[in-house]
């Protein structure tokens, strides 16, 4: 991923570095499960253990030679060591050691996601308190529809992203697993125990059965999992730059002092950071595509699937992290006009409130039909500026005699529209 885009917590995670000195912890793991069975000695081990280092540099050199980069790093490990070295590698196949040091790699990236989208559902949970009770208009197809709660929004995203933390919990589970089976996953080669035993010691789950590799649904499905939750953070975006638009201007992103909005046009304010989350979950999308066409290996496996992990997968999780913080951001600076979300209510001139009107005159024994007939004309003329809806609606002799002025009143309150906000509330115990 280009460095504008990469998090500080993800920089480094994914480097050759961190991805060789990974080999190492894989190849440790399963000596010490030689160990345990009896068939390596202690000191060779702690030997190996003690004086291994990884030199990627030397990797690189060796790989120009060999074309195999776990080859090349087996090799350079080995000239760090003495006699010991003819353990290294013992019994293991080079997936061994790839997808299971890449579950290493991806339970820390996974730690540090989980952390975010916890922030970023705090950040929701803040806003959902804060305006649960500010009326605003709410909108379907674009169009004015009922008043509702501004903090519901924020409660709707609140929930989706809960739900998308709950998939993840489950998903990276099939990531972060230990596969150390040989070379088509019969243990031909390796102990079954040395497998049990490297998970525990790398806090990893032995996975139950696999080819050469671990079957790339799993990565599928997490990946799924990602580029869902990514276009949860579309979602929230969208409706932040919609709410932005001058027309509306219910919301604003948090402007820092010397920002600027354009080069040509001094007066703008634009909401870039909800675009680029935008764009963002495109390609974070946009990657699954690949990744869903790496299950269908050849047999017990061919290389295919590499090149889209290292490049699709990887961007995947890092851009989330990018995305997920940058969200929460927004959030957290978010600017929320009130008088802007008064004024945008009274633009139907009431005519909102035809909804509570047609539930009042099918309780006084009109038809749904005969209702809603009476009370279209009006609401039609209000939304053209020809009238505001409640004096429309008290100057018409039909609803005069079926409602009294305080039945007709209640149908223009804010709280009949709000009165079980309390109780979705509580569904989600806030």
């Amino acid at each position: 991923m280009i460095e504008r885009y990469l998090s500080e917590e993800m920089k480094d995670l994914f480097s050759d570095k961190s991805r060789f000195e990974a080999y190492l912890k894989v190849e440790i793991a399963a000596l010490r499960g030689w160990e345990q069975i009896g068939v390596i000695g202690k000191e060779s081990v702690d030997k190996i253990e003690k004086n291994a280092r990884v030199d990627v540099s030397r990797i690189r050199e060796i790989e120009a030679i060999t074309k195999h980069d776990v080859v090349a790093f087996t090799r350079q490990i080995s000239e760090t060591l003495g006699e010991e070295k003819r353990y290294v590698h013992y019994g293991l196949t080079s997936t061994d050691v790839v997808d299971t040091a890449m579950s290493l790699l991806y339970q820390k990236a996974d730690d540090i996601l989980l952390a975010s989208m916890q922030d970023l559902k705090d950040a929701l949970k803040e806003k959902a308190l804060k305006y649960k009770y500010l009326p605003c208009i709410g909108r379907t197809h674009g169009m004015h529809a009922e008043v509702t709660s501004f903090g519901l929004k924020f409660l709707n995203f609140y929930d989706e992203v809960s739900r998308g933390i709950k998939d993840f919990q489950v998903q990276r589970k099939n990531l972060e697993v230990c596969k150390l089976s040989g070379a088509v996953g019969n243990y031909a080669d390796i102990d079954p125990r040395v497998q049990e035993y490297a998970a525990s010691y790398l806090h990893l789950e032995s996975i139950p059965i696999a080819t050469q590799v671990i079957s790339r649904d799993r990565h599928e499905r997490y990946g799924a999992c990602l580029a869902i939750f990514a276009s949860t953070l579309e979602k929230i975006a969208v409706e932040i730059r919609n709410l932005s638009r001058t027309e509306i201007h219910e919301v604003e992103e948090g402007f820092s002092k010397g920002q600027k909005g354009s080069s040509a046009m001094p007066q703008k304010r634009n909401p870039i950071s909800s675009e680029n989350v935008t764009g963002l979950a495109r390609i974070i999308r946009g990657d699954l595509l690949p990744l869903l066409e790496d299950n269908a290996l050849y047999h017990e496996r061919d290389i295919s699937h590499s090149s889209v992990e290292r490049v699709s997968l990887i961007d995947m999780i890092e851009l989330s992290h990018y995305a997920i913080k940058r969200m929460t951001s927004i959030l957290k600076n978010l600017v929320v006009f009130e008088e802007n979300i008064q004024k945008n209510i009274n633009l139907s001139q009431g005519a909102i409130f035809a909804p509570a009107l047609l539930k009042a005159l099918i309780q006084k024994g009109l038809s749904r039909e005969e209702a809603y007939d009476l009370i279209q004309p009006h609401a039609m003329s209000a939304a053209l500026n020809k009238g505001e809806f409640k004096s429309l609606v008290e100057s018409d002799e039909k609803i005069q005699k079926l409602l009294g002025k305080e039945e007709l009143q209640n149908c223009f309150s804010f709280q009949e529209n709000l009165k079980n906000v309390d109780y979705l509330y509580q569904r989600f115990h806030l």
